[in-house]
């Protein structure tokens, strides 16, 4: 067995099973390369791992992500270049992943570090050299969203989107179980949407149903003042460490997680790592309709993430919204979701008074 497979949670075990019942072995050397190995380094939970404001019930990285990602692809399609591209799709994913698009400014599409896709993946002896070996260009890899199966446009359903559904729904907030996992992705097929794409869809109404029911609550979590908040916080620690010279623009594409939280943890500058050690025993981000002086205190609006996906009616294919009134309700009951306009950590964290756009 490889070294990544030993390592699996079992759980995760588990739920690799059910998106495929068969793990292509080809895969595996594409996995095991150094590019995708320092993604394992990195939480999908985007700085969650370290406070104790949320409780993670175990670890679970952007390759983990990634290998979910190439299986559902994998088990529908049986086509490598989309497997691989969807593999492949967060390689160039940075320490504290979408952080650093709050680091960018970037805080409702979360798409700003993207760009560097290409040029990990165009840099990589060895995955150039196995996609050679398959007879692949870089071209038919190095972007999923040719791939509409792998991704596609809020609020269709695309096996990126369906994996993080999945996964951080099990790991983070568990809303699911792998049974309810099991039941609703077995009850998936590919279907022509409105435009004549194909697009993954549940067979059955009632399944969609029970999927939504369970998924929207979900949703709400990734817009929390807490999750924001966080992510605000590691952003702006981030951004101090880079203009003290602590890390460089390279680390954050080369460092695991823990790597930089070392570099926080154990700086010259006192008032970033014992600010970072307040952030670590946080148990609690507090709401304001009001800006607290004296906090750690941010107003953010954050990107909505959500699915509406098709059901299979008759020899066409419909939107659960228009199909069900739970679906419905439960959907719009998410979009209709706000927190309170400010946020913040029991602690100050200002280290440059004047803050300014900074693009990494």
């Amino acid at each position: 067995m490889s070294k990544y497979l030993e390592n699996l949670n079992d759980e995760v075990r588990e739920y690799f099973r059910i998106l495929s019942n068969e793990f292509p072995e080809w895969l595996l050397e594409y996995i095991e390369t150094p590019e995708m190995e320092r993604i394992s380094k990195i939480a999908l939970g985007c700085g969650k791992d370290y406070t104790n404001v949320f409780n993670t019930r175990y670890w679970y990285s952007n390759l983990d992500h990634s290998v979910g990602v190439a299986l559902i692809i994998w088990n529908f399609t049986h086509d490598k270049k989309q497997t691989i591209a969807g593999l492949l799709h967060d390689i160039a994913a940075p320490v504290f992943k979408h952080v650093i698009d709050f680091l960018n400014g970037d805080h409702e599409r979360q798409e700003s570090t993207e760009e560097k896709t290409t040029e990990i993946i165009e840099n990589s002896k060895q995955i150039m050299a196995l996609l050679k070996r398959d007879n692949i260009t870089l071209d038919e890899v190095n972007d999923y969203k040719l791939y509409p199966i792998a991704d596609n446009d809020t609020p269709q359903l695309s096996a990126d989107r369906f994996e993080y559904n999945f996964s951080t729904g099990l790991i983070f907030h568990r809303v699911w179980n792998l049974d309810d996992i099991k039941e609703c992705y077995n009850n998936i097929t590919i279907v022509k949407n409105e435009n004549g794409i194909n697009e993954l869809a549940f067979k059955d109404l009632s399944v969609c149903e029970k999927y939504i029911s369970i998924v929207s609550k979900l949703w709400p979590t990734w817009i929390t003042n807490a999750e924001k908040t966080t992510m605000q916080f590691l952003a702006d620690m981030v951004k101090a460490m880079y203009d003290r010279k602590f890390i460089t623009l390279e680390d954050l594409y080369t460092l695991s997680e823990e790597e930089i939280i070392n570099r926080i943890r154990n700086c010259k500058d006192n008032y970033l790592s014992e600010t970072f050690k307040m952030f670590q025993e946080a148990t609690q981000v507090f709401d304001s309709h009001v800006f607290v002086k004296d906090k750690h205190c941010v107003s953010i609006k954050a990107k909505r993430r959500y699915i509406i996906p098709l059901v299979q009616n008759g020899e066409n294919a419909e939107r659960v919204y228009n199909l069900s009134r739970s679906a419905k309700k439960d959907i719009d009951n998410y979009l209709s979701f706000e927190t309170t306009k400010y946020s913040y950590f029991d602690f100050d964290f200002n280290p440059n008074e004047q803050k300014k756009l900074w693009k990494i």
